[in-house]
């Protein structure tokens, strides 16, 4: 895979790359934000490792320009913050996954894997089933013209749904989705979160846009 890395540590920089190298990718390092920013716009990457705290432009300022200039690189966010609020700020503007610092390389190098099968086609700028929209770049969610707000994690699994409109879809495939790639937790949590959803984009509304499927997964469907 072609690998964009932006990270000012250079000695980490440096031990990443050799390592992606010797696995057969390509790697492109930059050291600073502006520099990173300007390598991420092209879009010629597969993904792309940003750190958060970088000279020149901090690495969620780089997420929420790309993300808005609709450049769709899978971006994994790889950093010394391990706050449950800065993991949460990474995923809101936009990122993949989120790995902290001091890491494994061979899980590093797992997740990069993963993200680049989730990657699939280009995403368009705003979701629509219904009159319910969802975008992604902005992370906001309407019914009509009421807007709706949503935790990250129930944003991540409507979009997922949504993405998969007409689709059944399972309950493994909202966790691999949505949640860590190493969650080890119980499956059933995806139910909780269908709950939370339908209390906020049905109920209110008098409508039933996710359908269950009992034993297969749920199906984001048209109301009516």
């Amino acid at each position: 895979m072609r690998v964009l890395l932006v990270e000012d540590e250079v000695p980490l920089a440096e031990m990443v790359r050799r390592g992606l190298a010797a696995e057969g990718h390509s790697v492109q390092v930059v050291h600073d934000g502006i520099s990173g920013l300007a390598a991420a716009s092209t879009g010629e990457h597969d993904v792309v490792v940003l750190d958060i705290m970088l000279p020149g432009l901090s690495g969620y300022r780089i997420l929420q320009r790309l993300r808005a200039a609709e450049v769709w690189t899978p971006v994994l966010m790889l950093t010394a913050k391990d706050g449950e609020y800065d993991e949460a700020d990474a995923f809101d503007l936009g990122a993949d996954d989120y790995l902290v610092k001091p890491f494994s390389f061979v899980v590093l190098l797992a997740r990069l894997r993963a993200l680049l099968r989730r990657a699939g086609e280009a995403r368009p700028t705003v979701l629509t089933v219904g009159d319910l929209s969802l975008d992604p770049a902005r992370h906001r969610v309407h019914r009509g013209d009421v807007e709706i707000t949503l935790t990250p994690r129930e944003f991540g699994v409507l979009e997922h749904l949504m993405r998969h409109a007409g689709e059944v879809v399972t309950k493994t495939d909202i966790l691999r989705a949505v949640w860590d790639a190493h969650y080890e937790g119980e499956v059933n949590v995806v139910e909780v979160y269908v709950g939370y959803l339908r209390r906020k984009i049905d109920a209110p509304f008098g409508t039933a846009s996710i359908e269950t499927l009992r034993g297969v997964g749920y199906r984001m469907a048209e109301p009516g």
